[in-house]
């Protein structure tokens, strides 16, 4: 019987044979299959165990719907595979316990069906499948057209995805490995640190270690190389309570990349959702990777530090119809991606080629699945969610009742994690910012743009500046949120640096080889007069303050503050403002940097402030801000002011203005300690000024304050440590041109 891809292929085109024991038009021989018992459907995935009579063995279990065939792939160390046939089936799920498998063994599925991509139906036996659940991944993911489950080079582009390819992909393509997990994770203490109190710091395993001189060469890149004693001091010292690491599942290179001879560095190409990443193991790829992440694990958390992993569940690194098929797409494509209604053609609302279903119970399953593996036996402590708003979409809409959401919210694991979601995907109604339910925390594009607009004097009043310093409540405060759901930030890895921020106006993407047409022309940036680099000191100094005001405004700002590794320490990318594929110095951190007075000075002011968040509450409240007065003298939680020193009107946050004050009393924190007792702290007045002149402000009298000390000056490259110059209230100071003073109610 032909295939559907035969029945359509051109004329005069020869049919393929359908048997993948072929390589290179030579015949393998395969070694007798060793005996497989029924075993059981759950827990899918390749899980180690003492089977029947004390037998050690694995069990085998794929969900595989509308597949006609299975079988598991053994490959011994020279790659001579070993094909057993799974011949039980229950509830769509594939599954036999094989004797013997013990951990180590590496392994892969062919799954035989029907060819009929007009229908989405893409099964293919000829290629080999990573394991969905398989917990480490051992070997290289290249895209010869091997890989491929239709003939790639096809003379008809326009039908190539319809022609099958009958050619064997298993030399070319990572295989699985069975793992034990015995780790019961009895010495390892969770620092559980709340929302208000966290900041967070986004990282990059690789890019973070690369250049470090006080990390072993050959530990640098590896998540060994973060758990090392010298990376984990600078994050201490710089005083962030969680790490935010780009993705380590398991992921691939996109083909137009390696034509390049590029890689995707940052990982957003997901294909292995339970395997700790195997290049940033230094310890080994057969099943070593997960003890070595786990150690990482534990040593940040021994130092106080949280770690949360920006997963990529909406999409893989299959794409679309013209990608290859290296797992869900050879499995079931129809069950496991959203299909147009012409099945030949995915959805797309991640602008990667494909989405995945999570409306189907299997997808959802995974996803669930592999998330409360990740915290319970890996030990992570939250999620950042990519393209959020695709895993809330339920047929077709974003729905904030979606199964995705329902689910994670009754979850008795994941609703005690920290969950972040990037609340926006590329399809129609996919921009939700401050529309995710209760529980959820958001990454908050409106504080970014708004304070990179402030500090280039390009908003044309205060308004949106007021929001975004005070938590935001015109976004989130509904439902019983807090001002915790907002995830503040000026930069992240997507974008320019800070540094690049004050340095180039325009993108510098020509490395990445797509003539500079990749990554957003919409940065908000302002490059100080100067684009790039300059050897003119008036410049570098003035862009040395433009980082001390952001990164200022950004530490006192109410929310959770993220930063990106680096900007601390004066990191460029050198206008590189989509450095996805940038595994090299423009990726990586330059730790020279701190040899530099200058860039010193900057991580110091950073320290210092983020220590200043952690003493005083007032810069961490828990509850959004009310506005008005407590007590008979009329001093409320939170006021505003003009540079004259009166509270502002409506009329004043209308006006056009480059200056703002704002006003936060340690007396009226709303809620209580531990113990019951009321919070109080001390009072802040911030002024931030972004004029390009010195102006006058004139402080606020009682019952504001009776005098202020000067607490921070952005103006100035060194911050002292001792107590500042104190002003009597009602004084009229001069404010340095763009720049922030935090004054401590004396």
């Amino acid at each position: 019987m032909t295939s559907a891809a035969e029945q359509r292929a051109p004329a005069g085109e020869p049919a393929g044979s359908g048997q993948p024991a072929a390589v290179n038009g030579s015949r393998r021989a395969v070694p007798p299959a060793p005996a497989v018992w029924p075993g059981a459907p759950t827990p899918l995935g390749a899980r180690f165990r003492v089977g029947p009579d004390g037998v050690a063995g694995t069990n085998f279990a794929l969900w595989a719907a509308g597949a006609e065939a299975v079988r598991v792939c053994l490959f011994d160390e020279r790659g001579r595979e070993t094909p057993i046939p799974l011949t039980e089936l229950t509830h769509e799920i594939w599954h036999g316990f094989v004797p013997g498998v013990m951990p180590g063994q590496r392994y892969g599925y062919r799954v035989d069906g029907r060819w009929d991509p007009w229908t989405g139906a893409r099964w293919n036996q000829a290629k080999l499948l990573l394991d969905p659940y398989a917990r480490a991944v051992d070997g290289e993911f290249r895209l010869p057209p091997e890989v491929y489950g239709h003939v790639r080079d096809w003379p008809e582009q326009h039908v190539a995805d319809t022609v099958r390819d009958e050619r064997d992909s298993a030399p070319y393509v990572p295989k699985g490995v069975v793992v034990h997990d015995d780790d019961d994770w009895s010495d390892d203490r969770r620092p559980k640190t709340p929302w208000a109190d966290s900041v967070i710091y986004e990282l990059h395993v690789r890019g973070f270690t690369a250049l470090h001189p006080d990390i072993p060469e050959e530990l640098r890149g590896t998540y060994a190389g973060l758990a090392h004693p010298a990376a984990i001091e600078h994050l201490v010292r710089l005083g962030v309570t969680a790490v935010e690491l780009l993705p380590v599942h398991q992921f691939a290179h996109e083909d137009h990349l390696l034509r390049r001879g590029l890689k995707n560095y940052w990982g957003y190409n997901s294909i292995g959702y339970f395997a700790p990443h195997a290049a940033y193991a230094a310890s080994g790829t057969t099943g070593q990777q997960v003890g070595e992440f786990k150690r990482m694990v534990r040593a940040l958390h021994a130092a106080g530090i949280e770690v949360i992993l920006d997963v990529v569940y909406n999409h893989t690194a299959e794409a679309g119809e013209l990608g290859p098929t290296l797992s869900l797409k050879g499995i079931d494509n129809r069950g496991y991606y959203r299909l147009q209604g012409d099945a030949r053609r995915y959805a797309d609302y991640t602008g990667c080629g494909n989405t995945l279903h999570v409306v189907q119970p299997q997808v959802l399953r995974l996803i669930t699945d592999s998330l409360r593996y990740w915290v319970t036996e890996m030990g992570v402590d939250g999620f950042r969610f990519d393209l959020a708003a695709a895993l809330a979409r339920s047929m077709h809409d974003v729905d904030m009742l979606s199964p995705f959401l329902a689910v994670i919210a009754q979850d008795p694991v994941l609703r005690r994690m920290k969950l972040i979601a990037e609340p926006w995907d590329i399809g129609s109604g996919g921009y939700q910012v401050g529309a995710f339910p209760p529980l959820w925390t958001e990454w908050n594009d409106r504080y970014r743009d708004a304070v990179r607009d402030f500090w280039r004097h390009a908003l044309p009043d205060v308004r949106e500046m007021g929001y975004r310093l005070s938590g935001s409540s015109d976004l989130y405060a509904w439902g019983g949120r807090r001002p915790y759901a907002s995830v503040n930030f000026v930069t992240a890895h997507d974008g320019f640096t800070l540094r690049d921020l004050v340095s180039y106006e325009r993108k510098h993407n020509e490395a990445n080889g797509e003539n500079n047409r990749d990554g957003t022309g919409d940065n908000r940036s302002w490059n100080c007069g100067t684009e790039g680099e300059t050897g003119d000191e008036r410049v570098r100094a003035l862009r040395r303050r433009q980082l001390r005001n952001l990164l200022t405004t950004l530490l006192l700002s109410t929310g959770v503050p993220m930063l990106v590794a680096g900007d601390e320490l004066g990191r460029t990318q050198r206008g590189n403002n989509n450095a996805y594929c940038q595994d090299n110095e423009i990726s990586w951190l330059d730790w020279s940097l701190l040899r530099e007075p200058g860039w010193r000075a900057l991580y110091e002011l950073t320290s210092r402030l983020i220590a200043l968040r952690h003493r005083h509450p007032v810069l961490r409240r828990r509850a959004f801000f009310s506005g008005r007065a407590h007590s008979a003298d009329g001093l409320r939680d939170l006021a505003w002011f003009t540079s004259r020193g009166a509270e502002m009107t409506e009329g004043d946050w209308y006006a056009p203005a480059a200056t703002l004050g704002m006003y936060l009393s340690g007396r009226d924190i709303p809620g209580r300690d531990e113990r019951g007792a009321p919070v109080v702290d001390d009072s802040f007045l911030a002024v931030l000024h972004a004029g390009d002149r010195p102006t006058g402000f004139v402080l606020p009298g009682p019952p504001w304050a009776e005098r202020y000390e000067v607490v921070v000056d952005t103006s100035r490259e060194e911050q002292s440590e001792a107590p500042g110059t104190v002003h009597p209230a009602g004084e009229e100071i001069t404010v340095p041109a763009r720049a922030v003073l935090l004054l401590k109610v004396a």
